[in-house]
């Protein structure tokens, strides 16, 4: 069986949803049968990395609202992402950009890291309150799980893997997904946003289901 995951690291139902989808992985009896695809999506192409600012002070200015407000509207949150052992701190999320992030997932792909690249940089995101932009981070974070860091400097330095993230953002559109985390079950069983687990343990047991009796 394959799961496809859209998601983006700025994302912050994104990592929830891991988590949901994760507690469901492993109460499901052929789990070792599963493999887990992470995509690319971009929530924000155009956000302009400012290391200066907390994503509170961010959406403040953009939205027009105060920081309380802003602050208040991240409480909800916070509370959801404590709900499955994450400890939020929006106080500390940087603003950044998060294509080449995106990149650095596409080349740990290739290594059969992805999953240790995503969960890497959601904990440094959401957690760490550390610059997912800032190529030195990424070099360290790519170190830590397992890749060269000549070859994730070679790569920050050209375009090496844009056109990945790029197929990846394409194939959503045509697949109508408009927000994220989005989860593809063999093709045809879908779950949007950041379920219950409960809800991503019957779409697993339904595409298994449906792929005995084919």
């Amino acid at each position: 069986m394959k799961v496809e995951i859209w998601s983006d690291l700025i994302c912050p139902f994104c990592y929830i949803g891991k988590r949901n989808f994760e507690k469901a992985l492993g109460q499901f009896p052929h789990k070792h049968k599963v493999e887990v695809i992470w995509k690319s999506f971009l929530l924000n192409p155009d956000m302009e990395t400012n290391p200066e600012k907390n994503i509170n002070q961010y959406l403040a200015e953009i939205k027009g609202w105060t920081l309380d407000h802003a602050k208040n509207m991240h409480e909800h949150v916070t509370k959801m992402a404590d709900k499955v052992g994450l400890n939020y701190d929006f106080d500390r999320i940087i603003v950044a950009n998060s294509l080449d992030a995106h990149r650095l997932i596409q080349l740990a792909k290739t290594k059969s890291k992805g999953d240790e690249a995503e969960e890497s940089l959601f904990k440094a995101y959401f957690i760490e309150g550390k610059n997912i932009a800032e190529h030195s981070t990424l070099i360290q974070m790519g170190t830590d799980i397992g890749l060269k860091p000549d070859e994730i400097r070679e790569m920050l330095a050209g375009n090496a893997f844009i056109d990945a993230v790029r197929n990846d953002v394409k194939d959503a559109e045509q697949k109508g997904i408009t927000g994220v985390p989005f989860f593809v079950i063999n093709g045809k069983h879908t779950v949007n946003g950041a379920e219950p687990s409960g809800i991503f343990l019957k779409a697993l047991n339904d595409a298994w289901d449906e792929e005995k009796r084919l």
